[in-house]
């Protein structure tokens, strides 16, 4: 049984950014790295980096994260990789009446939000 679980973000030789939740950071990036599976998203855009990754101790807050960051802007994810909560929080302004103004922080990883 794992104890953690981590949400990582890589960054592929095209530019663009793959996010991921893995049990086991090490193996799971060097298949990425190796091309372990054809059909991944990230065999024809090698080398991969990896930009940011958190651990988070239960399975359903770790998948319920990832699936947030998947849906974010590449915008919104370089503000997250870099730490910069303040960009972060402008780039999830409201852009109609019916939106949140602001990112939760239960969203922001408790070791970037200085807890």
């Amino acid at each position: 049984m794992f104890n953690s679980f981590h949400i990582y973000i890589l960054e592929c030789a095209d530019g663009k950014l793959y996010t991921g939740i893995t049990s086991n950071l090490e193996r799971w990036l060097l298949e990425h790295q190796t091309g372990y599976r054809e059909t991944a998203y990230t065999f024809h855009r090698r080398p991969v980096k990896l930009v940011f990754q958190e651990s988070i101790g239960d399975l359903f807050q770790a998948l319920h994260y990832e699936k947030h960051i998947k849906k974010w802007s590449a915008n919104k994810k370089w503000a997250l990789i870099n730490g910069d909560f303040d960009r972060l929080k402008i780039l999830a302004q409201c852009q109609n009446d019916s939106s949140s103004a602001f990112v939760s922080s239960e969203y922001v990883p408790k070791k970037l939000r200085g807890k």
